[in-house]
């Protein structure tokens, strides 16, 4: 099948000639799939990855459709790096409509960031939680915000703990950990956006299976190669497939009807009872703020009877 991501997501006819997107881990994958549909579609898109070249690449293209597009190079292990990309887009675009909270990764070593905290967790879940904080008064009404999960959340149960390298090491336990703050993070943030009064959105998705993202890239060496190897297993999402799921998240009237969901196949799921566990999200905003060592982002917005321990 060779339909762009915005066909597969039913959204070609979509207009974005009016807004801005910021997609993290743009350089490769489903972000830089998302990322070209959105230029496709009229968006100017602020391009982020580690990859200098394979940033001004994208730009390039995007440049090519008449859009507007900037890269930025932002290590999400360095909380310093986060916060300069976050001014970059304050400083690039009078306000973002869409941001895609994409950039992730697996390690197989725990070694922690000079902050302490474990780089997976740090990377996935740590620095989303510290962009979308910065960027929070420069989102538009009607903005959406989505954040790549994965279904590896489930099994997992929060203990943030082990985010200090309490506990051994096991790095797809160290992944599907940071995939369930994802979702907490998500419906959380869509929780204090509620109830502060701001017309945006908060979303969390799981993409699928994908191969062509580069996720096997993090794993071990014969699993790295099984990974490969089942691009071609008929049910095993494309790099457009996946894409196709942040577009409807972002992008789709269906979506819009009620925040904070998970979604996959193109429409919401469940998440495990861990990702609905309401004072595990309370307890994970309040303490990512805590790792981070800044103000709680939507303080006013605390639930009365939180378990903030």
């Amino acid at each position: 099948m060779s339909q762009s991501p915005e066909a597969r997501a039913n959204l070609e006819e979509t207009d974005l000639s009016d807004q801005t997107a910021l997609v993290t881990g743009s350089t490769n994958g489903i972000g830089r799939a998302v990322a070209l549909a959105l230029g496709r579609l009229g968006a100017d898109v602020l391009v982020h990855g580690r990859e200098s070249s394979a940033g001004e690449s994208l730009v390039e293209e995007l440049t090519d459709l008449s859009v507007r597009a900037t890269f930025v190079q932002a290590d999400f292990a360095d909380p310093d790096s986060v916060l300069s990309l976050a001014e970059t887009a304050q400083d690039w675009c009078d306000g973002l409509d869409l941001l895609f909270n994409n950039a992730g990764a697996l390690f197989q070593a725990g070694d922690r960031t000079p902050t302490g905290i474990e780089r997976t967790f740090q990377v996935n879940h740590l620095a989303p939680y510290l962009l979308t904080a910065q960027l929070l008064d420069h989102l538009r009404d009607g903005a959406r915000i989505v954040t790549t999960a994965s279904d590896a959340h489930r099994g997992a149960v929060l203990n943030l703990e082990r985010v200090r390298g309490s506990e051994p090491f096991s790095g797809m336990e160290a992944y599907s950990h940071s995939k369930l703050a994802n979702i907490l993070f998500a419906s959380e943030l869509a929780r204090r956006l509620d109830a502060t009064g701001r017309a945006v959105q908060s979303h969390s998705v799981h993409p699928g299976f994908v191969p062509g993202s580069q996720f096997g890239r993090f794993l071990p060496g014969p699993l790295s190669g099984l990974f490969r190897m089942l691009g071609v297993v008929p049910g095993t999402a494309s790099v457009a497939d996946g894409a196709a799921e942040l577009l409807h998240a972002a992008l789709s009237p269906d979506a819009a009807e009620t925040s904070g969901r998970y979604f996959t196949g193109r429409a919401p799921v469940e998440p495990s009872s861990a990702a609905r566990d309401a004072d595990a999200a309370a307890r994970l905003w309040t303490r990512s703020a805590e790792m981070l060592d800044m103000a709680e982002p939507l303080a006013d917005a605390r639930p009365r009877s939180s378990a903030q321990s």
